[in-house]
């Protein structure tokens, strides 16, 4: 693949960068640093060496002292690492940390916070259609999805099966996060199900045989590994009452089709239509990272079942999304936007949709989907 300039904003200063396998981390943070100090953890030799004393960066940047970057690549995996990082920090001004990492979960229970107000928090995404353009391919990234490493691959369905392999393997697996992996291996296929959806945990647990609290671990794993998200519902100044559980998506939509099972009993709509809703939920997600931090995505459901896939809440955004595989828009479809227009005029009302026709009806903006996208830059 011809390289792709990505809308990702490096930081002065120092930072962390959180992000999936295969999205991109490494290859953008040596492309923008090449002369940076540089440890590599998943280097087995590398690893054990800072795992047996991570005091060892201390001396590396004294050795170095011309070097003022230095990047720490997977720093989860030796997160003793963070407290040599703050020493340095505290001792030598004038150097820039660039700590990556492809889990949250042991940044969260060593405490990563002691960088507080020293390292900022940033996100890397699979690409967005605005970072493709012309290389963007509609139907491709609502089967396979937008990682790098799998648009790389020359073949990219199996990429997918061993980058989900993969995945587990190291970042689960080997890592101990769980013990039993035929269970955990049965509870992805089970979550795969609930992609766009309000996740219910005890109809998963039931059907992957597996207890409930175990279930919320799960999802928990999924979440701090950066595989999955949960999308809050917005409730401010509710008129009416809305429901409290959150939905439920993987991160990237080639993930989502390549986990979810399909036999003569499901509807290619249905699975089309959650791949299609979480497609769009990356790209909103990644395009606030890049360029709207203040703000925040939901989605907004009242417990009588009228709900809007997607709420956009910022500074100088409101946003109402509502997303349908569909070449045609009913009037039906656009009463949940026009009930959340009702109980908040303010909000700009979007609908997007498989047509190709931009059209204005009732206040509601309907928008080819691919179009939708590319606005997101």
């Amino acid at each position: 693949m011809e390289k792709i300039s990505r809308i990702f904003k490096v930081e002065k200063d120092s930072f962390f960068l959180l992000g999936p396998r295969g999205t991109g981390k490494s290859t953008m943070i040596k492309e923008h640093f090449p002369g940076a100090l540089y440890v590599d953890l998943l280097l087995p030799d590398t690893y054990r060496a800072y795992l047996a004393r991570p005091e060892r960066l201390r001396d590396l940047v004294h050795g170095n002292p011309g070097k003022k970057v230095i990047v720490v690549d997977e720093v989860q995996k030796v997160p003793e690492l963070l407290d040599v990082v703050h020493s340095l920090m505290e001792e030598k001004k004038g150097l820039q940390f660039v700590l990556t990492g492809s889990s949250a979960r042991k940044l969260k229970k060593t405490g990563a916070d002691l960088l507080a107000g020293r390292a900022i928090m940033k996100r890397m995404h699979p690409f967005i259609a605005a970072e493709l353009k012309e290389s963007f391919n509609f139907e491709t990234s609502l089967r396979y999805g937008m990682m790098p490493v799998i648009l790389d691959s020359g073949s990219p369905q199996a990429a997918l099966e061993a980058y989900i392999d993969l995945y587990i393997r190291e970042e689960v697996q080997m890592e101990g996060l769980t013990r039993n992996m035929g269970n955990f291996s049965r509870f992805l296929e089970t979550a795969s199900f609930s992609h766009g959806s309000i996740i219910n945990v005890s109809n998963i647990s039931r059907e992957c045989s597996v207890e409930r609290k175990v279930v919320e671990g799960y999802i928990q794993i999924l979440e701090d590994i950066l595989l999955a998200f949960r999308l809050p519902v917005f409730t401010k100044r509710a008129k009416r009452a809305t429901i409290q559980h959150p939905k439920f998506y993987f991160y990237d939509t080639g993930i989502y089709n390549a986990l979810r099972p399909s036999g003569p009993l499901d509807r290619p709509e249905e699975i089309g239509g959650a791949a299609l809703e979480g497609l769009v939920a990356q790209h909103i997600r990644a395009w606030i990272d890049y360029r709207k931090p203040d703000c925040r995505l939901y989605f907004w459901r009242t417990s009588s079942g009228s709900e809007v896939d997607f709420i956009v809440y910022g500074k100088d955004i409101f946003w109402a999304i509502e997303v349908k595989n569909s070449a045609h828009v009913n009037p039906g479809d656009l009463r949940p936007l026009k009930a959340f227009g009702e109980d908040y005029p303010e909000a700009k009302k979007i609908f997007v949709y498989r047509g190709r026709e931009r059209l204005l009806k009732d206040g509601i903006q309907i928008e080819p989907c691919e179009e939708f996208l590319f606005t997101l830059k």
